[in-house]
């Protein structure tokens, strides 16, 4: 039989609780997608009660929606003072590095084909808004005319997520993902290579 959490288990800390639920759902969902993570695996790595998952989020959907949620929130701090289409594509790339759970928990939505738990149209309007911030960037002259923004867009977010998705494909070029300084390289590089796409 389920059982409630207790007023003591809710009175501890309920925003830490949250966090901790948050930051282990953000690992547990990118080791294993929506449909292979367990509820059972998140509470353990959050050192909470699983019952939690369902008084604070409404059970693992609305954990994986909370996770998304809170990504969006803290998305636009990743390109504060990024004034360049290059700096904000290394601003990116540098977060995916920092934080790959959350890109792998796209790859894995891409791979397993999981939209039960996407939400669409929130995704739809977020990417549009960076299409319509690349087309103006375009008449501003930081793109070319001839690059059509969506097409851009979409690379743009593989070269950012690149070291992340394909970490032997680095490897393999002699360049060592996991070296303290290649976050910071990887960041210029794209940054430079970006700035190419001008006129």
């Amino acid at each position: 039989m389920r059982r409630s959490p207790g007023p003591e288990e809710r009175q501890r800390d309920p925003e830490r609780s949250k966090q901790q639920l948050l930051d282990a759902a953000e690992v547990e969902f990118g080791a294993h997608g929506f449909s292979g993570a367990r509820v059972g695996e998140i509470a353990a790595r959050a050192g909470v009660n699983k019952q939690l998952i369902s008084y604070y989020f409404g059970g693992k959907e609305g954990l994986y929606r909370a996770v998304a949620e809170r990504w969006r929130a803290s998305e636009p701090a990743i390109t504060e003072g990024a004034e360049s289409l290059g700096e904000m594509v290394g601003a990116y790339a540098r977060t995916s590095i920092a934080r790959p759970d959350l890109l792998r928990l796209l790859v894995r939505e891409a791979v397993d084909r999981d939209t039960s738990s996407n939400d669409a149209e929130g995704q739809r309007a977020r990417f549009q808004g960076m299409v319509d911030d690349f087309r103006r960037r375009q008449s501003d002259g930081e793109l070319a005319d001839d690059l059509d923004p969506a097409y851009t867009g979409l690379a743009l977010f593989g070269l950012a997520s690149a070291p992340v998705v394909f970490p032997q494909i680095a490897r393999a070029l002699g360049l060592d993902p996991d070296d303290e300084d290649f976050t910071t390289k990887y960041a210029e590089e794209v940054a430079r290579l970006v700035s190419h796409l001008k006129d």
